[in-house]
C-alpha cells in the first residue's frame, strides 16, 4: 500500500563538514589521553611501525572507539574505517583488521616465566601489558582527582569465559575458556588490578598477588580500604595480611562437614533474627570457631578473626531442591558490628558485591568485547581483556563526570543511546573546529565532561 512508505528518500549527500554517527565517542579518547594514560602506553609498548603509521597508544584509542561503538572483533574496524567524522575527531585514521591483529599479536611473550605451579600456573605479564595496567591506573587516578572518594570497598572475583579457541583450556565448570580476575572498586566503579588467566586456572591461587595490585593502584585521598570476596580467598596467610594492613574484609568460608555440623549444633537461642525472603527466612550467630591460622598479630596485640554462622531456612515446611530443610553458610570478617547495627548488616554488606562486580564481569562480557577474544595467543587474549578494563574505567569516569548522579549506573548500551553514538557533524567556523551534536542531552554532558577533565582538579580540603 502506498500509505505504508514512509515520507522521505535517501541522499548520498549529508551537507557541508564531516559526519559522524558516534559523536560522543572522542570524548572518551579525549580522556584517555588527558589523564596521561596514553602516554604510559607509548612508553611500555614496543610497537614497530612505518613512518607515517599509528602510534600504539592510537592503536589502543582506535580499539576503544569501536568498542564504545558497540562494535567487537577486530573486523568491525573495517566498517568504521569509513566514518570520517569519527578520524578526524580522533586526530587519525582507523587501522585496518589485520593492522589491530599484528599490534595484539606484540604483547605474546611464550618465554615469560610462570607464577605458581602445576595447573595453577599464571604467566608473568610482559612490560607491554605491565603498561596497558599503568593506564588503566591513571584513569582511576584522573577519576579520583577530579571526583574523589575517601572509602574504597574493593571486590574481587573471578569468571569464566568461554571460548572455542584451540588453546582454551577447560575450566571447573567443563566449559573451555578463560578465567580473568578482577578487583572492581565499588564507590567508584573502575577496576583497580585484572589477571587474565587459564580456563583451567583455580579462581583460589594468586589472588595475594591481585590484591597487591589493587592495594598498589588505589590513588592518593583513600583513607579507608574494605574487602568482599567469596570462598576463593578463603586463605589464612592472606586474611592476616589484610587484618595487618587494616583492610576490613569479610570473606565466604568454604563449609567442611565438620563446620556444618558446628552450625547445626548451635542452640536456637544463639540465632539472631536476619531478615525474611518470600520464600526463606535469614539468622545469624556468632560461632566459636578458631581454626589454625585464624590469628592476627599487630603491634603486640593478638586477634582472633570473627565467624558468623548463617542459616537460611525454608517457609511453611518446604524444602530445597536437595531435599533439605535448613542451609547452612558461613563468613569470616575483621570488622566489628557497622555503629547502630549488628551482625546482619555486616552480612547484607558482604552480600553486596554481588551487584558489582559481577556487574562488570557481564558488562565487560556482554555490552563490550572482553569476550571476543581475538587470537589463539594468550598475550594477545590478556592485552584485549585489558583494554577493555581500561574502557569501562573510561565509560565509569564519563558517567560520573559528565552525567547526573541519576545515571551513573547506566549500562553502557544506553549510553550509547543517550550519548555516545550520537549524530554529529565536524565544521569550520571562523578558524575553529566545530562538532555539532544533534542531541541537546549529548552536547550538554560532552561539554560539561570536557571541562572537567581539562579543569585544574579541585583543591585538597
Amino acid at each position: 500500500m502506498a500509505g505504508d512508505r514512509l515520507d522521505y528518500e535517501l541522499d548520498v549527500e549529508v551537507g557541508l563538514g564531516a559526519v559522524t554517527a558516534h559523536g560522543g565517542v572522542p570524548a572518551l579518547v579525549e580522556h584517555f589521553r588527558s589523564s596521561g594514560a596514553a602516554s604510559l602506553v607509548d612508553e611500555a609498548v614496543s610497537y614497530k611501525q612505518r613512518k607515517r603509521g599509528l602510534s600504539a597508544s592510537e592503536t589502543v584509542a582506535s580499539l576503544l572507539a569501536l568498542w564504545a561503538c558497540g562494535g567487537e572483533p577486530c573486523e568491525d574496524l573495517d566498517r568504521l574505517r569509513g566514518d570520517d567524522g569519527l578520524s578526524l575527531l580522533l586526530g587519525h585514521a582507523l587501522p585496518a583488521a589485520q593492522t589491530a591483529r599484528d599490534f595484539l599479536d606484540r604483547f605474546e611473550e611464550p618465554d615469560l616465566p610462570l607464577l605458581g605451579g602445576g595447573a595453577s600456573a599464571v604467566r608473568a605479564e610482559s612490560r607491554g601489558l605491565r603498561g596497558l595496567g599503568l593506564a588503566s591506573a591513571a584513569v582511576v587516578a584522573d577519576l579520583q582527582r577530579r571526583a574523589p572518594r575517601t572509602s574504597a570497598t574493593i571486590d574481587l572475583d573471578a569468571t569464566v569465559l568461554g571460548s572455542t579457541k584451540r588453546a582454551a583450556k577447560v575450566a571447573y565448570d567443563g566449559q573451555r575458556g578463560y578465567q580473568p580476575v578482577i578487583a572492581l572498586w565499588a564507590e567508584q566503579d573502575v577496576i583497580l588490578a585484572d589477571e587474565f588467566r587459564d580456563g583451567n586456572v583455580s579462581a583460589s591461587s594468586g589472588n595475594k598477588r591481585v590484591i597487591e595490585s589493587a592495594l598498589a593502584a588505589l590513588p592518593e585521598g583513600v583513607k579507608e580500604v574494605y574487602l568482599r570476596a567469596d570462598s576463593a580467598l578463603y586463605d589464612h596467610g592472606l586474611m592476616v595480611m589484610l587484618d595487618q594492613r587494616d583492610v576490613g574484609f569479610a570473606i565466604s568460608v568454604p563449609v567442611s562437614p565438620g563446620l556444618k555440623r558446628r552450625m547445626a549444633d548451635l542452640d536456637a537461642a544463639a540465632w539472631s533474627y536476619e531478615r525474611e525472603d518470600p520464600d526463606v527466612v535469614r539468622h545469624w550467630a556468632e560461632l566459636d570457631y578458631l581454626p589454625e591460622g585464624a590469628i592476627s598479630q599487630k603491634d603486640g596485640a593478638v586477634r582472633r578473626l570473627r565467624y558468623l554462622a548463617i542459616r537460611i531456612s525454608k517457609k511453611q515446611g518446604r524444602l530445597f531442591a536437595d531435599g533439605s530443610e535448613v542451609k547452612h553458610f558461613c563468613v569470616v570478617t575483621n570488622r566489628a558490628d557497622p555503629a547502630g547495627g549488628d551482625a546482619g548488616d555486616l552480612l547484607r554488606w558482604q552480600r553486596g558485591k554481588a551487584g558489582t562486580v559481577e556487574h562488570a564481569h557481564d558488562v565487560l562480557a556482554h555490552e563490550l568485547a572482553a569476550a571476543a577474544l581475538p587470537s589463539q595467543k594468550f598475550g594477545a587474549n590478556a592485552a584485549w581483556f585489558r583494554m577493555n578494563v581500561i574502557l569501562y574505567n573510561l565509560l565509569s569516569a564519563f558517567k560520573r563526570l559528565g552525567l547526573p548522579r541519576e545515571l551513573h549506573q547506566i549500562r553502557p548500551k544506553r549510553l550509547r543511546f543517550l550519548v555516545l553514538n550520537t549524530l554529529a557533524r565536524l565544521v569550520c567556523h571562523a578558524r575553529e573546529r566545530v562538532l555539532r551534536c544533534a542531541g541537546v542531552f549529548a552536547r550538554a554532558a560532552l561539554d560539561r565532561f570536557r571541562v572537567r577533565i581539562h579543569a585544574p582538579p579541585p583543591a585538597r580540603a
